[in-house]
């Protein structure tokens, strides 16, 4: 990648409801020199986010940009350094930004949650990217940041205690927000085009779907989304019961990518699965099974659902993207992931990763924010892989420490 872009950072998608966070976040953190331009479909809309974010942001530049326009996505990557984009569904929009970004070594920081989009991104743009040198990195917000970082982390540290490959790890997530029309709108894409095309299915299930070799992958049993329990059976510490968690089919993907790209660094004997705490009041079991059981039926019947009279139902009653919760509701919210972890010594490990703020909104501004800044300004401390990658491979360090400068809660003891 040339040195001498124009640009340090352009955020496409400014416009949208993320977007606008995530460019309230960059004029806090971005450094006063930093060079960031915002990009979207409409220019007088563009500077109408530029003039609310007051003098700091006075002199960033507007691109005039449509994800269905390659001339203009081809030039807007060619004159920065990062594209961040907050313009999902991924799989209906984001390719021809990838495919932009892969050809001009331009960074890229996304925040999807969706599997087959991301499958697509390395069979089809893979090898360009790795040619130029740019770092295409999906899921840079609470998909998947926590879960991918803290068992880095964790990984890191028994390599600094000499304590042997990690086995069995599972991340118990606590939150308080709500999930964006953007998001939801990703997951009824997928479930279109499992519809569409039944073999999406298979590709799904699969634990290794994002694997750079699946035949390289360990047999190490079923590892499951699903999950009822007690919350003890993870760890004595903890109480109450536990339940299947939304994001865990992708961020579990994501986390064996990384371990994957590193090499199986993790060990060949990592076993990886993410539930939710449903917490332990009297209801706990029955909460905890209702989630668990939601869960199971949409992804059992969710493709159905996304077509016909399910669908125009859907279109009714679920929030459209772009929308979001007020901001008394944003700041209000949290989450907290505890990443316990096994090694084949013995050694146990807890990795602890929390914010205040709406996961979905507040915190996945900053996390998309951080990504963004680390590509763009932190190259010396970059990892030197390329291509389809994730947060933790390519900015492992650097990006932990720029969250807790920003106030978050990333840590790793031993037990």
């Amino acid at each position: 990648m040339s040195s001498q872009r124009e640009l340090d950072l352009v955020l496409f998608g400014a416009t949208g409801f993320v977007g606008k966070l995530t460019a309230e976040y960059l004029v806090k953190a971005a450094p006063r020199e930093a060079k960031i331009g915002l990009a979207g479909r409409s220019l007088d809309k563009l500077a109408a986010v530029r003039s609310e974010l007051g003098d700091a942001a006075a002199q960033w530049t507007l691109i005039a940009a449509d994800s269905a326009d390659q001339a203009a996505l081809d030039a807007m990557a060619a004159r920065t350094k990062v594209v961040v984009t907050t313009v999902g569904p991924y799989a209906k929009y984001g390719l021809p930004l990838v495919q932009a970004c892969a050809a001009a070594g331009t960074h890229y920081a996304d925040l999807t949650g969706e599997p087959l989009f991301i499958r697509e991104c390395i069979d089809s743009y893979q090898d360009a990217a790795v040619a130029s040198g740019a770092k295409i990195v999906n899921s840079c917000g609470f998909d998947s940041v926590p879960s991918d970082l803290s068992v880095y982390l964790i990984y890191k540290k028994s390599l600094e205690d000499n304590t042997g490959e990690l086995e069995e790890t599972t991340l118990v997530a606590s939150m308080k927000g709500g999930m964006s029309g953007g998001t939801i709108a990703s997951g009824r894409g997928q479930m279109e085009s499992v519809a569409a095309d039944g073999s999406l299915r298979t590709l799904l299930d699969n634990p290794y779907a994002l694997s750079p070799d699946d035949s390289l992958e360990p047999d190490v049993g079923k590892q499951s989304n699903q999950a009822l329990r007690r919350a003890n059976t993870i760890d004595p510490s903890l109480d109450g019961w536990v339940t299947s968690f939304i994001m865990a089919p992708h961020n579990t993907k994501i986390v064996r990518r990384s371990n994957a790209l590193l090499g199986w660094a993790y060990g060949k004997n990592f076993r990886y699965s993410e539930v939710m705490s449903a917490g332990k009041s009297v209801a706990a079991p029955v909460v905890a099974a209702g989630v668990a059981g939601a869960l199971a039926a949409y992804e059992a019947v969710g493709p159905l659902l996304s077509k016909g009279v399910g669908k125009s139902v859907l279109d009714r009653i679920l929030p459209k993207p772009g929308t979001g919760p007020s901001e008394e509701t944003r700041n209000s919210g949290y989450f907290t992931t505890k990443t316990f972890a096994r090694t084949t010594s013995g050694a146990k490990y807890l990795a602890t990763f929390s914010a205040q703020g709406d996961p979905g909104y507040a915190a996945t501004a900053v996390l998309l924010g951080e990504c963004g800044l680390a590509l763009a300004f932190d190259d010396e401390l970059l990892s030197p892989l390329a291509g389809v990658v994730t947060p933790a491979t390519v900015m492992g360090d650097t990006l932990a420490d720029r969250y807790r400068a920003a106030g978050m809660v990333v840590e790793v003891e031993r037990r």
